[in-house]
């Protein structure tokens, strides 16, 4: 099955957006021009890179690919990105820094208005533990970043969306962690992503009449980086096989559900938090 991003049509060129928002000069994007634009936290790596790399190849046309630290993780996404015809534009912020939030959408505000599409993703992990290793410092690190980084992400993203008014929709991304709790591996970042579950639910019932959907994915067991960030770099060998469908699930996996939600095929999906974890 293909997902598309919203529908688009050719326009007149937009050679002005690309100098102001990073976007690489010379480089020739699709006829699909103006339509839609894709904010993607997180894209230098695991779910938020493969979730740009699907969106252009399935029609979006612009792309955000947001970093905060891995500029050359960011890079190599953009560089896949604008091969496949879409335009990328590469943007740096810490998203735990409200300013630092703010000043990415006053850039990105400065593209040709069309309709809005945010992948909530950036986030961090801490090394594993126990309640032993909640210190308030490393607990606030990681609420910074998956709880207050992201509303702040969706606060600025509507109002980009009511200032242009083309509407627009929302994917936040939590975890399985939220409803399993991660005993003696990661509490702290469980409950960031409940956060994020309950947040998407709220959302939702407050733009619903906007037009702006708002629904979640809580990826499980995903072959990404994450699980050594987190020091168990063979997680996935330990763990991999305890889903009922017995694999880890793919980047791409995941970056196809969210495509799916943000598509017009998800017209009537809003507030829902949707499983990608073969089961587990």
């Amino acid at each position: 099955m293909v997902f598309r991003g919203w529908p688009c049509a050719p326009a007149e060129q937009e050679d002005e957006d690309d100098e102001k928002v990073g976007r690489k000069p010379g480089v020739q994007a699709g006829a699909c021009r103006v339509s839609g634009v894709l904010i993607v936290t997180g894209a230098s790596a695991g779910i938020g890179a493969a979730t740009a790399r699907n969106a252009a190849f399935n029609g979006w046309p612009r792309i955000v690919v947001h970093y905060g630290q891995d500029k050359a993780g960011a890079e190599e996404t953009a560089a896949v990105v604008e091969s496949m015809g879409a335009q990328a534009y590469l943007l740096q912020a810490d998203v735990s820094k409200p300013k630092a939030v703010l000043k990415m959408f006053d850039t990105i505000a400065g593209l040709k208005p069309g309709r809005v599409g945010l992948v909530n993703n950036a986030g961090i992990v801490a090394q594993t533990g126990t309640i032993a290793d909640l210190t308030p410092e490393r607990v606030e690190k990681v609420f910074a970043v998956n709880v207050l980084g992201a509303i702040e992400v969706a606060r600025q993203a509507v109002g980009l969306m009511r200032a242009w008014g083309k509407g627009g929709g929302i994917v936040n991304i939590s975890s399985a962690a939220a409803r399993m709790g991660s005993a003696n591996q990661y509490i702290d970042y469980a409950a960031s992503k409940g956060a994020i579950d309950t947040f998407t639910l709220g959302l939702a019932d407050e733009l619903a009449p906007e037009g702006i959907r708002v629904n979640a994915i809580r990826p499980g067991l995903i072959e990404t980086g994450i699980h050594a960030k987190g020091g168990v770099p063979d997680r996935l060998e330990k763990l991999g096989k305890t889903p009922p469908m017995g694999r880890p699930g793919t980047a791409d996996e995941v970056a196809e559900a969210i495509l799916w939600l943000l598509s017009e095929r998800a017209s009537y999906v809003t507030r829902t938090i949707l499983d990608v974890a073969g089961g587990r």
